[in-house]
């Protein structure tokens, strides 16, 4: 089983992931930030993962230590999930609608961090939410993971539907991505022509 659990505790936060990579839908979120809980449960849902996140964070301050410290440590978690990524299928792409909204996102689990993000919201909140923290999530998240991500929400006219399309796409993205070439698994090989991700 493709599982890990990491904790990372600062001193403006505390967090604890638990990822399990194949065989799930299921989890829990307690962040402390309502939106940001359903926009994981989305990630869980779509891309079929297993994904408990426990945070602790100074809100009193602002939400951006919080989503940027969750993004980082479930990026932790899913490199540690991977292992040596022997049989992924490292590639992944995905279109996801939200109602008047859609959008698209490509990984590659390179080694290589990188986020390419283009979203224009139409307004800056959903609900309470600022939701310049999104891209702070995902930059954290790749910067741990070690992957390129390519997000854009193509059009939209509802910053909730925009919002909530992204999580979808990256979670059916991603589930490719990760998924397994069971030929390949058997044979050790790692899906680069260096032979290492």
């Amino acid at each position: 089983m493709r599982s890990a659990k990491v904790e990372r505790n600062t001193g403006e936060t505390s967090i604890e992931v638990q990822l399990v990579l194949d065989n799930a839908s299921q989890g829990s979120y307690k962040t402390g930030l309502p939106f940001f809980d359903h926009m994981l449960d989305q990630i869980c849902r779509h891309g079929k993962f297993f994904l408990n996140v426990n945070a602790e964070g100074d809100l009193l301050v602002d939400a951006h230590h919080t989503v940027e410290d969750v993004g980082i440590t479930i990026g932790q978690a899913l490199n540690k999930a991977l292992g040596d990524k022997t049989g992924i299928k490292r590639f992944g792409s995905a279109y996801a609608p939200l109602d008047e909204a859609l959008s698209r996102v490509v990984i590659d689990i390179s080694g290589r961090p990188g986020l390419h993000f283009r979203c224009d919201w139409k307004r800056q909140n959903a609900g309470d939410f600022d939701l310049d923290l999104v891209k702070e999530f995902f930059q954290g998240f790749v910067n741990h993971a070690g992957i390129t991500l390519h997000i854009e929400n193509l059009y939209g006219d509802n910053a909730h539907h925009q919002c909530e399309s992204i999580f979808k796409c990256f979670a059916l993205a991603l589930r490719q991505a990760v998924d397994l070439n069971h030929a390949e698994v058997n044979k050790r090989l790692v899906p680069s022509t260096k032979g290492v991700l």
